[in-house]
């Protein structure tokens, strides 16, 4: 009992340092197996007032306050605000932007896959159980010129777009690569897709998302029209 103890409390610290690790990483993938250590593990994190949050969907795993500690920490106006990681306005306008752009799309595609393997897998005398794809194959990509072309006039044009997308970054919910914005490590952890999703797709926000994709889906044949008048 002492060793699983003792590896408890190394994932533990090392999730605080680092404040989130990789399901690859090697505690980490001990401790999805393992549930005597994942529970030793949430027992150490409570004694602080933290708990694990892992999402199958995500690629990672992080900390966040226990439910309980959450007044205590923040008082009732820091629990009366949209954040508590002090982003202004129109940066947790600009994440739940990101998110609706990256993560709804990407939770359609893991579960459109798993239900193909799942398909594929029936038609297997022995066939084992399969994982969801990771986030990192099937998670989508922003265009930061043609966010800041749709977006950029509600979102406080370019400076102020561009200080809260380092904001986001910092926080670990994006990642920039060049005019790439990607999925960052916590923006499936720490939103909550089961009370935020119906909330945008019915929502105003879902009008937007639909034209969005619409225009995607028409640029291939755009691209493909313009390519066969160049031939004639």
């Amino acid at each position: 009992m002492s060793e699983v103890l003792d590896e408890a409390s190394l994932l533990a610290a090392e999730l605080l340092a680092r404040r989130w690790l990789p399901r690859k990483h090697p505690r980490v993938r001990r401790a999805l197996i393992d549930a005597e250590l994942w529970q030793a593990v949430q027992d150490r994190l409570a004694q602080v007032g933290l708990r694990l949050v892992d999402n199958i969907h995500a690629d990672h795993i992080c900390v966040a306050l226990l439910r309980g500690a959450e007044t205590a920490v923040f008082g009732e106006a820091g629990l009366d605000a949209n954040n508590n990681v002090e982003l202004p306005r129109d940066a947790v306008s600009l994440l739940v932007l990101l998110w609706s752009l990256i993560v709804l799309p990407k939770r359609e595609r893991q579960s459109a896959r798993a239900a193909s393997a799942e398909g594929d897998a029936q038609e297997e005398m022995f066939s084992s159980e399969k994982p969801l794809p990771s986030a990192a194959s099937v998670s989508p990509v922003v265009s930061y010129k043609a966010l800041l072309s749709d977006f950029g006039t509600q979102l406080g044009k370019k400076t102020r777009m561009d200080g809260n997308l380092k904001r986001l970054e910092a926080h670990g919910f994006i990642l920039r690569r060049g005019d790439d914005i990607a999925e960052g490590p916590l923006l499936d952890l720490l939103l909550d897709y089961d009370s935020l999703a119906p909330r945008i797709l019915d929502g105003a926000l879902g009008d937007v998302l639909a034209r969005v994709r619409s225009q995607e889906s028409e640029t291939p044949a755009i691209t493909e029209n313009h390519a066969a008048g160049e031939d004639a």
